[in-house]
């Protein structure tokens, strides 16, 4: 059997086409690949942001109370006592006094 030669123009012709088919096949898998990518990165952002927000509120629904906290606690407990005194008609609870000393002499 006799080989066919390849002239010379036709050869870098041939060339070219393989390359351009090869590259077409390799971008359309590439954009594929990266639009996966890029759908896997916005779910972990989301998922990430999902935890940090669940992370805060356990931390704030578990963290000890500060004295400002107590202050203000202690501030609205005076107010609504004196809101219930009003309520119910009677004064607001007053400090004791002391109790007068008894004059009488045991004799």
């Amino acid at each position: 059997m006799a080989k066919r030669r390849t002239t010379p123009q036709q050869l870098p012709d041939a060339v070219r086409d393989a390359v351009e088919r090869t590259i077409q096949a390799t971008v359309g898998s590439a954009q594929q690949t990266r639009g996966a990518f890029d759908d896997v990165v916005s779910g972990a952002e989301a998922s990430a942001k999902n935890v940090r927000a669940r992370v805060r509120e356990a931390v704030e629904k578990t963290r000890p109370a500060t004295s400002d906290d107590i202050r203000e606690l202690r501030a609205e407990i005076r107010a609504l006592s004196r809101r219930l005194d009003k309520l119910e008609n009677r004064p607001a609870a007053r400090k004791p006094a002391s109790k007068p000393r008894s004059t009488k002499r045991s004799s």
